[in-house]
This record gives structure tokens, sequence and C-alpha cells, in this order.
């Protein structure tokens, strides 16, 4: 299984876990963005910049702050 493969997979197996019959589109969003995060940080902020919808560069530094402080 590649690594794409594990990620939808171990996603999927969240998102059925939480036991809901629909899940809404931002919890799913949030869990992408989670399982990113723990994958691999460029991935994580560029999902991140179109999903926040970021303005301009500020918002973009802001997340970039953000996610090295947490490192």
């Amino acid at each position: 299984m590649n690594l794409i493969e594990a990620f939808i997979d171990d996603l999927e197996r969240d998102l059925r876990e939480m036991g809901e019959k629909e899940i809404p589109s931002h919890q799913i969003g949030e869990r992408v963005m989670a399982k990113l995060h723990e994958l691999n940080d460029i991935a994580y902020v560029r999902f991140a910049s179109v999903y926040r919808e970021f303005k301009d560069v500020n918002d973009f530094l802001s997340e970039l702050k953000s996610l090295l402080s947490n490192k």
C-alpha cells in the first residue's frame, strides 16, 4: 500500500469511527488538515491555504509561524 492509499484509508477509518450517517464537509476538511499536518508540513500548508481561503501572504505567514511554533 502506498502512502496516499494509507492516508485515505486512515482518514476513512477515522470518519467511520465517528458513527455518523453524514459528516459536514468542514469536519472532513479539518480531519484532512490534521492528518496532513502529521504526514507532511508542505502538503498541510498547501491544503490549508486553499481550504481556509488565505487572502494574502500574511495569512500564509501566520499559518507558517503557527506551524513552526508547534515544532
